[in-house]
Parts: structure tokens; C-alpha cells; sequence
């Protein structure tokens, strides 16, 4: 209680990043490209957009300078860092005046700095109110940080009391949930306070992580306390039974903490770094689950079991005795119906569309409605940054004219088309250079008209990149499309390592729990299908995916759903010694389908909360992913699980050690 105590006061004292981008590997040309412009230019490129209705050009130069005063606002460039505005505006090039102003509407470029988001759009549209809307990075930022901490509270509000109903509706007493609660509630405490030590943490793992923990790991202190609660019946002294409880229900539930633990680990070895931080934290919160169950629970139920006496009830949920004779009766139709949905899922798992940043911003928001809004005047807006050797504006002119000439780039900044090739840079003030020079490198800045991702964006990248690299050997981009292309490569190569080094390593866990080669192919097979069906409904349902969340659910749920196959096949294994096996399947669905249903509805419910109340789509895809795959994980282990363990029964009989199958008339 100590160390939850300390740990409960550290968890302040966490931070959060909620920019995907730090997540990317150092060595990633986007990062390259951005690090080589931090430290040649002093102008960042520009993280947001803010447009002001209804002003005059003289009016747009006093607001900018009021948003340059703004704290957190480094950079504001507008129509006059283009132009000389002494000079009519009919002169000007048209297009490049309507990048910035039309129709008495201003558009600012600004950067505002990391860590300063909140702050800076708060203080954006306090100063002019509705007059104002933002969109960009920057915004998306703030937004996230905003409500990341709130949609938190707010998901563990709705489903602590949604956890404690189906518990209570699973036990024979009215304060054994609370025992539950508290065991796993003290391990996610103290799993995050511990992430001090990690110095910060992403949003998604603040977002997920600790409802991901308490969900998953509950059924340890499930297995204990029930355990606990048989051999009271056979022990007075409540210590002796809490032994026997703890020896007898280890074995169950170091199996479930191991498929856990080592299905999620193999997050952490993403090259991608949320899957890495969001896998170190499940790992280390599955540990400490654990730990609290097999060290914390017994003391704590030693200390309380009186209270657990003194409010015993009735079962409210009637036992269902003949549900296994009915299920097996469907053990073909079954068998044969996700063997045929198998291939057509896996399939459509591998085309589903993906996203792989945050996507627009939902239309009933502030955010969103500002989007539309600037979008309406001035259309859709990506900056891409291109930095090549200076020195020769000559070439510079020909790879300007070339870039122009390419579809979906509605504008290009450079020297040698807004103030000209024919005047040479030290005839200029230093502060009409300095945005397009550095010592080394030429900066060319390049509006295109296209999402910031899709194929479309993502051709114009490889297209951009190879005009450039006609000109110059040294071409570096950097910009949020960039960005985004080299998230997609990464987070493609990481899926198959990811997926391969789960499947391993849960193979390796099923191979000692159960001493059979036969059993971990059977399990693995029956919760994988399960995952290829949820994440195939997307691609039915014409539904881009986010792959972040893609990718992680992929391995959360095969690690976290594999359990309820192990609680199955464990007892299935167990009675089989002592009866036929249609005998031993109807027995063990007729008392494991229960329990397992218990767990399904927690995983699920927790997965649902998640995808309801988060606003960030990262966090509501994980979400609706998990609630999905939870039921039917619990399906498949209902209906076609106990159909492979009668088809195979030879098969496993003979490649299981010493596994003893009843060999009555």
C-alpha cells in the first residue's frame, strides 16, 4: 500500500508526448531531413493555419503581429513575407496573393512550438473569438492533450461500474468484486507511477494502457479468489485454504500472465516507437498484476475474508447445464463455416485501407468546423519542404519550373520565383534571405491541394523526390505528408516481425503449459482466426483503418483473448483423463463457458468504452478493434474450439506427453 501510495503521487509527475512524429526511427529520411533543417534554418515549417474573417490587408498585418506575441508562437508568415504590399496588389502573381488572401479573409502560416499547443490556441481564440479558425498540426496536438486526460476519467467512470455488475453477477458475494478491483487496481497504480522511471510516456499508452491492464489481468485474481473459495469448503483455517488456492491456481494463471507478457513484449521490439512504449508498459503492468495477485490478494483476503462471509448471496445467474450438448450438436456446421471464413478473412485483412496519421478532425467540433471553414476559402493545404545544395540558381530556376509543373502543387516558394535569380542574395537584407538560404542548403517550400495521406499523397512524394534528385544528388523532404510516408513503410515492416515474434513466442509458452505439440497449433489457429475475422470487417464495411491501432490489435488481441482458450483446453485436458471425449467436451462447456464469458464481457466492454468515448481515432480504433475481438475470440472458443478438440482428439492423444486420455469401453 506504500509503494501504491508513492506511485499514485509519481504518476503526476509523468509526461506525455502526443507527437507521433518523435516516435519515428532517427534514421528515417523525413527525420533526417527535419534534424538537417533545424540546424540550418532558424524558421521551422509551419505547424498551423489560422484564418481571420472579414479583415483588410491593413488590419492583417496588425493581427499578425499580435500573433507573434502570442507565448508559444515562433513564427507567423503571411502575404507581406512574399510580397512588398506597398506595391497594388493587381500587380502581384494572383495565385500566390490568393494563397493568403481572398474575399477579405487573411490566412496565416504559423508555427507554434512543441509543448506549447495548448496554451497558444487557447490564447489564439481568445484574442478573436469567432472571427478566427485553425487547422494543422498544431491543433490536432492541442486537441489530443485536452481531452486525452478527461476521455480517461470518463472511460474508467462508465466501465468501473460495468466491470463490478458482471462481477457481481459472477460470484456468490457482494464485496469479492471490490477484492477483484482493488488487487489489479493497486498493479495499474503503481504500473503507472513506475513510468517515472521511463522519464515520458505516448498518449496512446496514457490513453489505453492502464484499462488495457485491469481488463486483462483481472481473470488472475478471479482464478485465485474462486480457487480460495472451494477449498474453504474443505479447510477451516483460512490460511491452509489460501495455500492450496495459491498452489492450485498458479499453473492456470502463469500460463494466462506468460501468453500475456510475451504476446506483448513483442510489441516493444516495433521499430515504430508507440508500439515499443505502449509494449513496455503492458509488459511491466502484467508483471505487477501478477505480483499483486500472488503476493498482495492472499494478504489482503486473509486480512478481509470475514467481510467476503458476512455479505455471501445467492447465484444470480442460473447455471445452464445443457448448453454443451446443444453446442456440440453444431460442431460440424461450425467446424466447416470458419474454416471456409478463414481464407476470405485473412485476405481482406491484407487489403483493408489504411490511415496511418490522425485523419480529419470529427465535423461537430471546433476543430473540425474550422477545417471545413479554412478549407472552403482556400482549399486543402500540405506543406512539403524540399532542401537541396545551393549555389546554383540556374538549376535551382529549372527544378522550381519542373516542381510547378507537377499535379496537386498549387504553389512554390523559393528565392528564384519570389524575389528573382538575376539579384544576388548579398544585396538583400539577411532577413529577406534567411528564409530561403542557409549556409549550406536552398529551402523550396511546396503547397499541394491533396490529404495529407492516401496514394495520391504518396505518389506526389516519390514524385517531388525524383524530380529533385534530376537536379541534385542531395535532396532531402521533410512535411507531414513525408512524414506520414515513412510512418506507412515503417509500421509495414514492423507488422510482419511483430505478428511472427507473437505467434512464436505464445507457441513456445502454450508448448510447456500443455507438453504437446498439437495443442498450442489448435489454440493459436482458433484465436487467429479470430483476429483475421475482426480485422476483415473493415474491409467489408469499406472503413478506413487507422494501422497503428492495425497493428497493435493484431498482437493484443491474440495475446490477451488466447486465455480463454488455455482456461478451456486446461480443464478439457484435465477431466478427458477420466472420460470419453464427447463426455469431456460437454462437461467442460456445460462449467468454462461461464467464466469465460465473465472475462469476454470485461475485454469487450472495456474495448467498446474505449472506442465510444475517445475522441482521438488512434485510441477509438484500438477501441472498437478490441470490443470486437473479445466476443468473437469468445465465440470461436465456445463453438469451434471444442469442435478441433474432437476431430483431433487422436492426433493431440498422440502427440501430448503422458497425456493419459480415459481408454474405458
Amino acid at each position: 500500500m506504500i509503494i501504491t501510495i508513492i506511485s499514485a503521487v509519481a504518476q503526476f509527475g509523468v509526461s506525455v508526448n502526443h507527437n507521433m512524429v518523435d516516435y519515428l526511427p532517427e534514421d528515417t529520411p523525413s527525420m533526417e531531413a527535419t534534424n538537417l533543417m533545424e540546424e540550418e534554418f532558424d524558421q521551422p515549417i509551419m505547424n498551423a493555419r489560422v484564418m481571420l474573417h472579414d479583415v483588410l490587408i491593413t488590419e492583417a498585418t496588425t493581427y499578425k503581429q499580435q500573433l507573434e506575441q502570442i507565448d508559444g508562437v515562433s513564427n507567423v508568415m503571411w502575404l507581406d513575407d512574399v510580397l512588398d504590399l506597398k506595391r497594388p496588389l493587381e500587380m502581384a502573381n494572383r495565385d500566390t496573393v490568393e494563397s493568403y488572401y481572398q474575399n477579405q479573409n487573411a490566412l496565416f502560416s504559423v508555427h507554434i512550438s512543441e509543448g506549447d499547443e495548448v496554451e497558444a490556441i487557447d490564447e489564439i481564440y481568445q484574442l478573436f473569438g469567432n472571427q478566427v479558425a485553425i487547422t494543422g498540426d498544431a491543433l490536432d496536438t492541442a486537441t489530443s492533450q485536452k481531452m486525452a486526460g478527461n476521455e480517461t476519467m470518463y472511460a474508467a467512470a462508465l466501465l468501473i461500474p460495468i466491470i463490478i455488475i458482471i462481477l457481481v453477477l459472477s460470484t456468490t458475494s457482494w464485496v469479492e468484486p471490490v477484492f477483484f478491483l482493488t488487487a489489479i487496481g493497486v498493479s495499474v497504480l503503481i504500473n503507472m507511477g513506475t513510468n517515472i522511471f521511463l522519464g515520458e510516456i505516448s498518449f496512446i499508452t496514457q490513453s489505453v494502457a492502464p484499462i488495457l491492464q485491469l481488463a486483462v489481468s483481472l481473470d488472475y485474481a478471479i482464478f485465485l479468489l474462486h480457487s480460495f473459495a472451494d477449498y474453504r469448503k474443505q479447510e477451516s483455517d483460512p490460511k491452509a485454504a489460501m495455500k492450496l488456492a495459491m498452489n492450485q491456481s498458479f499453473p492456470a494463471i502463469i500460463a494466462s500472465a506468460s501468453t500475456t507478457f510475451f504476446g506483448f513484449m513483442a510489441l516493444s521490439f516495433m521499430e515504430f516507437g508507440i508500439g515499443a512504449d505502449l509494449g513496455i508498459n503492458l509488459v511491466k503492468g502484467i508483471a505487477l498484476s501478477f505480483l499483486s495477485v500472488m503476493i498482495f490478494l492472499p494478504a489482503l483476503t486473509l486480512l478481509f475474508y470475514k467481510w467476503i462471509d458476512r455479505t455471501q448471496h445467492r447465484p444470480i445467474v442460473p447455471e445452464y447445464k445443457n448448453i454443451g450438448k446443444r453446442v456440440i450438436k453444431l460442431r460440424f456446421p461450425v467446424f466447416l463455416l470458419v474454416v471456409l471464413m478463414i481464407v476470405p478473412a485473412f485476405l481482406a485483412q491484407n487489403h483493408t485501407s489504411f490511415l496511418y496519421g490522425f485523419g480529419d478532425q470529427p465535423d461537430h467540433t471546433r476543430a473540425g468546423s474550422d477545417q471545413i471553414a479554412i478549407e472552403e476559402e482556400f482549399g486543402k493545404n500540405t506543406p512539403m519542404v524540399v532542401l537541396v545544395p545551393n549555389g546554383d540558381m540556374a538549376k535551382e530556376e529549372e527544378l522550381v519550373q519542373q516542381l510547378e509543373n507537377i499535379n496537386h502543387i498549387s504553389s512554390v516558394i523559393s528565392y528564384v520565383n519570389t524575389v528573382s535569380p538575376a539579384i544576388p542574395t548579398n544585396f538583400l537584407d539577411e532577413s529577406l534571405t534567411e528564409q530561403f538560404y542557409s549556409d549550406e542548403y536552398s529551402r523550396i517550400t511546396l503547397h499541394t491541394n491533396t490529404e495529407p495521406e492516401g496514394e495520391v499523397a504518396f505518389s506526389l512524394v516519390e514524385d517531388v523526390r525524383e524530380t529533385s534528385e534530376t537536379y541534385y544528388d542531395d535532396v532531402h523532404l521533410l512535411g507531414k505528408t513525408v512524414t506520414l510516408y515513412d510512418m506507412k513503410n515503417v509500421v509495414e515492416q514492423d507488422n510482419t516481425l511483430v505478428n511472427i515474434l507473437t505467434v512464436v513466442t505464445i507457441a513456445i509458452v502454450l508448448l510447456l503449459t500443455f507438453r504437446s505439440l498439437s495443442i498450442p497449433v489448435v489454440l493459436l489457429l482458433t484465436i487467429q482466426s479470430a483476429v483475421w475475422l475482426n480485422l476483415s470487417v473493415p474491409y467489408f464495411t469499406d472503413t478506413p483503418l487507422v494501422y497503428v491501432g492495425y497493428l497493435i490489435i493484431s498482437t493484443v488481441q491474440l495475446a490477451a483473448t488466447v486465455d480463454y482458450g488455455i482456461l478451456f483446453t486446461e480443464y478439457y485436458m484435465k477431466i478427458r483423463r477420466d472420460m470419453p471425449a464427447l463426455q469431456a467436451i460437454k462437461k467442460t462447456i456445460n462449467h468454462k463457458t461461464f467464466s469465460i464469458f465473465i472475462s469476454a464481457s470485461i475485454l469487450s466492454s472495456v474495448g467498446f468504452i474505449l472506442g465510444i468515448t475517445s475522441t482521438n481515432p488512434i485510441v477509438s480504433s484500438i477501441g472498437m478493434l478490441l470490443g470486437r475481438g473479445a466476443l468473437l475470440a469468445f465465440i470461436l472458443v465456445v463453438f469451434f474450439l471444442p469442435a478441433m478438440l474432437l476431430i483431433f482428439d487422436k492426433v493431440i492423444e498422440r502427440t501430448t506427453l503422458k497425456a493419459n486420455f480415459y481408454k474405458g469401453e
